[in-house]
This record gives C-alpha cells, sequence and structure tokens, in this order.
C-alpha cells in the first residue's frame, strides 16, 4: 500500500528539478578549476609557502573562491612579508593606510609601502610616491615622488607611468615636457590604466603635446569612467554638458554627476550638479538644491564650492 503523501509536502511543481538543480551547481562549483586552485594555495600557505600566502591573500580580498575575510588576507599578507615578498609589504600598507581588516594606522603604512618599494615590489613604490605627492603621513615632496614614479615606470608598473606623466604634463617635480608626458600617458592607457586615459584625454583637449581632437578627448574620458575612474567620469560629464567632442547631453551628464556625487562623495561632480540645478538643464530647476549641493561639495574638499559670494556692488 502507497503510503500518503503528507499535506503540504513537496507539492509545487518543479520542485524536485529545481532541488536537483541546486545541487547540481554546487557540484559544478565546487570542482571549478579555481576552487581547487584556492584549495592548493591553502595547503601550501599553511605549509610554510609564503608565496602561496600571497595569493590566498589576495583572493580573500576579492572573495574570489573563498569567503571574503579581510583579516585573515592581512594576516596572510604579513606572513608573506616577514617571509620576503614584496608584494605583500607594500598589499598590507595598503591595508593598513584604509583600515580594511586592520586598525587604520599610516604611518605603518608609509613603513610597509617602504619596505615594500626596497624589495623591489614596484606597485609599492608607485603608491609611496603618491604618498609623498600628496604629503600623506609622509613630508611633501614632489621630487621624490617623480623619482618613485619612475622607478615604478622602469619595472613595468604602468599606474607609475601614469603619475609620472600628470607629472611632466604639470610641470611639478620634473621639468614640463608635453610630448614625454604624452607618450607615458599613452602607454599607461593603452595598458588599460584608466588615470593614464583621463591625463591624455586632457592633453588632446588642451593641444599640448598631442594634436588636438575633442572627439579623442571625450572618448578616453569615457573609457577611463567605464573602468571606474571618477576622474574619467566626471570630465565626460563636463563634455557631454558643454557638448564638446560629443553631442550636447545634459541629462546623461546630470546623471553621471549625480552618481559621482551621491556615490563616489567627488566634490567637483556635486558643485557641477549644483550648477545644472541653478539653471534648469537637465535638471528641475532648483536654487536651495543646488545650495544644498554646493554645501555638500564644500563639505567633500571642494574649494570652490567654499567660496561664499561677494555681496552685490562689492
Amino acid at each position: 500500500m502507497r503510503t500518503p503523501t503528507p499535506p503540504g509536502a513537496l507539492r509545487r511543481p518543479g520542485v524536485f528539478p529545481l532541488l536537483c538543480f541546486a545541487l547540481s551547481a554546487m557540484a559544478l562549483l565546487a570542482c571549478h578549476p579555481g576552487n581547487t586552485e584556492a584549495k592548493r594555495l591553502r595547503i601550501s600557505c599553511q605549509g610554510g609557502d609564503v608565496g602561496a600566502c600571497n595569493q590566498l591573500a589576495r583572493r580573500l580580498q576579492k572573495g574570489e573562491y573563498v569567503l571574503r575575510d579581510d583579516e585573515h588576507a592581512a594576516e596572510l599578507f604579513d606572513q608573506a612579508c616577514k617571509g620576503g615578498i614584496g608584494d605583500s609589504c607594500a598589499s598590507l600598507g595598503v591595508v593598513y593606510q584604509s583600515g580594511t581588516g586592520v586598525k587604520r594606522d599610516s604611518a605603518r603604512a608609509v613603513t610597509l609601502l617602504r619596505e615594500g618599494c626596497d624589495r623591489r615590489s614596484m606597485n609599492g613604490c608607485v603608491r609611496l610616491g603618491v604618498l609623498y605627492k600628496k604629503g600623506a603621513g609622509v613630508p611633501a615632496d614632489i621630487a621624490r615622488a617623480a623619482s618613485l614614479f619612475q622607478q615604478g615606470c622602469d619595472g613595468k608598473d604602468m599606474s607609475g607611468c601614469a603619475q609620472l606623466g600628470a607629472l611632466y604634463s604639470a610641470g611639478e617635480g620634473v621639468a614640463q615636457d608635453f610630448a614625454r608626458a604624452a607618450s607615458l600617458l599613452k602607454q599607461s592607457c593603452d595598458a588599460k590604466v584608466a588615470i593614464g586615459c583621463v591625463g591624455l584625454g586632457r592633453l588632446h583637449a588642451a593641444g599640448t603635446g598631442v594634436a588636438p581632437d575633442d572627439s579623442i578627448a571625450a572618448a578616453l574620458y569615457d573609457q577611463a569612467c567605464d573602468a571606474n575612474e571618477a576622474s574619467g567620469c566626471v570630465a565626460y560629464a563636463m563634455v557631454l554638458e558643454s557638448g564638446r567632442g560629443v553631442q550636447q547631453n545634459f541629462e546623461r551628464a546630470a546623471d553621471i554627476y549625480t552618481n559621482m556625487c551621491q556615490g563616489e562623495r567627488n566634490g567637483e561632480a556635486c558643485f557641477r550638479l549644483a550648477s545644472l540645478h541653478d539653471r534648469g538643464a537637465g535638471v528641475f530647476r532648483s536654487p536651495n538644491r543646488a545650495t544644498a549641493l554646493r554645501r555638500r561639495a564644500c563639505d567633500y574638499g571642494h574649494e570652490e564650492a567654499c567660496e561664499r559670494p561677494k555681496p552685490a556692488g562689492t
């Protein structure tokens, strides 16, 4: 005699197929080469292979075929750094700089980036150069920054080439040389370094070191924005607003400014969006909204937004 199915048990159509599909998917995921590699790295790291520890830490940061664990990633970077892996020292420096998985410590970050650079981590050299350029955690020293960017670029770190190109363009820490700047920025942009594309776009917009071409400039800004480079997004929105090199589109410009202002806390984007609200260009006209956005832009560090308007007649 057949046992009756209990009320409400597995009566919905498709339950068994869905369950089988889910189990199959889990089985396939478990057999994925990425999972196998992560397991191998874990075993090798536990066996004392500091190179494997470094690779596993990167996977833990990204949640790549392992559960994301920033704290454990920091521990493994520390282990690999002590084992002589320069890239791990630099990565741990970035972790201390951001306070991800550890308590933020700018002095410790500088020490680790310097240690990474001394151990031939070109990324460590470039990141240390950025700190010297900004005067963040170290005294500002633009010449030292230029030297570190050159070291990184010579070591095939394309972000170093991009940073060095920006200095040649501005004449900061090095003699101004637009042709050299264009070469470095193109080299980095071709390697998909987004800030290099932004810098090259600005040279095309100004016609310095390269042929003037607003269309190329706009395309480069768009490319950088697609790679999530905030400065590229703001630059692209500005050409959409002005119609330089692209068809003028206030609505699209406003959308980009809004995303950058709200999502990235970009002060310049907030400031530009305020201007659109003042004019009612691509958005509703609202002086009050514009004022609030300028206040936010100032809070986000955009100095122009902090300037108080002069009284009429002065």
